[in-house]
């Protein structure tokens, strides 16, 4: 598999790293809290056929700028940190295509700045907390397998783990967010790795208990495609209908055989349900594997 590009841009305010690949328009794909590299990412994979995607590295994370306030942070900073970043590329606008923490952040991108973005894609993802009302979310303490998850998390955290023994209770973690898991190993066989920024997750932790932004997904204009799997166990599908009723130019696709990751578990229909919503927004295909 061919590795992502490397570049550390200079912006107004300060320096990003980003790894860019494919070829196309522009799409800007994130993650709240985790840290890349050149193996890339594979929610982010699954646009390279078609858009030349940019893959960033937030503030705190890999060779990004530090931040020298906690607010900095934040939701809304980090995507005035985004627009810093475009405005460095020269891109008067561009795509934005977020997963789980991301499309949380994409969510925000379109309410504060829809005017920059051509579309949005928006996947297993809340506009609003989504564990203390859902039993249906795995971090509710009356669902089934809370305590399961909370387990293996707890135990990551040990410092004296083997690196066989950490990478075998980081996939029993991912199987609990499989609608079949025992492809675990089929959907994760690329050489992608990547760390999580730990500052970056101790202040979403916090700021996911006030975050709610239900009331204002109308303000979003730019054109977006809300997808989530039917039986995703972190951020419930029930939420991801939620943002589709709200924003105004909005097509929502539930996939039927999927927890957490639709682009992997039914990676061919994700392509093609893609594929689709931008021929649609563009009125030109972009899906070369047709």
């Amino acid at each position: 598999m061919e590795n992502w590009e490397g570049r550390i841009l200079e912006t107004l305010r300060g320096k990003f790293e980003v790894f860019i690949k494919g070829t196309g328009a522009p799409l800007c794909v994130t993650h709240h809290y985790s840290e890349f590299n050149e193996t890339g990412d594979y929610f982010a994979e699954a646009f390279t056929f078609s858009h030349t995607v940019i893959l960033v590295n937030l503030r705190e994370a890999g060779a990004s700028e530090i931040a020298t306030a906690s607010y900095q942070l934040s939701m809304l900073e980090t995507i005035f940190d985004l627009e810093a970043i475009r405005e460095s590329l020269g891109f008067e606008k561009w795509g934005f295509a977020g997963h789980s923490t991301g499309g949380m952040l994409g969510i925000m991108y379109g309410i504060y700045h829809s005017d920059s973005l051509s579309f949005m894609v928006i996947a297993s993802a809340a506009a609003r907390e989504y564990m203390t009302f859902s039993k249906d979310c795995i971090y509710n303490p009356e669902h089934s397998k809370f305590q399961i998850m909370q387990d293996y998390m707890e135990t990551l955290k040990q410092l004296d783990l083997s690196k066989a023994e950490r990478k075998g209770i980081t996939a029993e973690r991912m199987k609990l967010s499989l609608f079949r898991p025992e492809k675990h190993d089929q959907y994760f066989s690329l050489p992608i790795s990547k760390k999580m920024s730990g500052i970056r997750l101790d202040y979403f932790s916090r700021e996911l208990h006030v975050f709610d932004v239900t009331r204002k997904l109308k303000l979003i204009s730019a054109p977006s495609l809300i997808l989530c799997g039917r039986h995703d166990v972190q951020c419930p599908v029930s939420y991801s209908i939620e943002i589709a009723e709200a924003i105004p130019q909005s097509r929502l696709k539930i996939f039927e055989e999927s927890n957490h990751y639709p682009f992997l578990e039914e990676k061919e229909f994700f392509e093609e349900v893609f594929g689709d919503f931008v021929e649609q927004v563009t009125g030109q295909s972009k899906n070369p594997r047709r």
